[in-house]
């Protein structure tokens, strides 16, 4: 028996709102706990901590933000994570409810064409979404791993006084990528008046120099220590860093006093 044309217009009628009913979880379908959307129903959104990337609801219908990096992440309370990011367990196992963080799918910091390092490429492309634009493409990784810098003195070595006999320590601490060289000198004066920089240990055997990378990333600590201390030890050091893009120095003043100018004079035993 032929169709009634009479309901096709029907159809067509229904079609609209059945449409805007199946919304999508991802690449599946809808869920089957979801119901009619009802915008006018979903809790004001809150501030989001990354706009940019904002989306909808498991059931596509109400607002919600999607985690940025380091968001926490898993289970009906957590958050979803935002494009290029993983919801990553911070214990092993299953995750419990709301335990994970929203981590990069690309591990390893990045260079940004902007000169900056990143964490990560999803913390550039977040970064690029805020920035104003000069031209498209205007932010974009320039390479992996960290941008390369000159030297930077994050602590220079500190003056100090002590008497003949002891130890005078001093230390830096320096910035760079890459890891710098770093040395230690002493400033000197030639007969002529010009400045020399003599490189320590050297052949003094009262001097020793060490240099240890960390704490933190992309930093390295130098120390020169001198025992035991004497008279001419006094001057000022140098703490010397370089690498490929740069060269960066700082100073400290070691003063010593010769304690044999100081002590009491010995008298003869009465009777002697």
């Amino acid at each position: 028996m032929p169709r009634s044309p009479r309901l096709f217009p029907l159809l067509l009628l229904l079609l609209p709102p059945l449409a805007a009913g199946l919304g999508t979880r991802g690449a599946g379908g809808r869920r089957p706990e979801c119901g009619p959307c009802s915008p006018e129903r979903c809790p004001a959104p809150g501030r989001c901590a990354a706009p940019g990337i904002a989306a909808r609801d498991e059931c596509g219908c109400c607002a919600r933000c999607l985690g940025p990096e380091g968001a926490r992440c898993g289970g009906r309370a957590g958050t979803r994570c935002g494009p290029g990011l993983v919801c990553a367990s911070r214990a092993a196992g299953t995750a419990p409810e709301g335990t994970g963080l929203c981590v990069c799918a690309q591990r390893g910091a990045v260079c940004g064409s902007d000169g900056r390092s990143y964490p990560s490429v999803c913390a550039l492309r977040l970064r690029a979404q805020h920035a104003p634009r000069a031209h498209p493409g205007h932010l974009h990784k320039a390479r992996d791993g960290p941008c390369e810098f000159a030297p930077v003195v994050v602590l220079p070595p500190r003056s100090v006084h002590n008497v003949t006999g002891t130890q005078a320590h001093l230390s830096c601490k320096v910035r760079a990528v890459p890891a710098p060289v770093i040395t230690w000198r002493k400033v000197t004066q030639s007969p002529e008046g010009t400045q020399v920089l003599e490189d320590l240990p050297g052949d003094h055997v009262n001097i020793a120099v060490q240099v240890q990378g960390g704490p933190s990333d992309h930093e390295a600590r130098a120390w020169i220590l001198i025992h035991p201390l004497r008279k001419e030890d006094e001057g000022v050091y140098q703490c010397h860093s370089a690498n490929v893009v740069g060269e960066a120095q700082s100073h400290g003043t070691v003063t010593v006093t010769d304690l044999s100018k100081y002590q009491a004079p010995r008298f003869p035993a009465p009777g002697s």
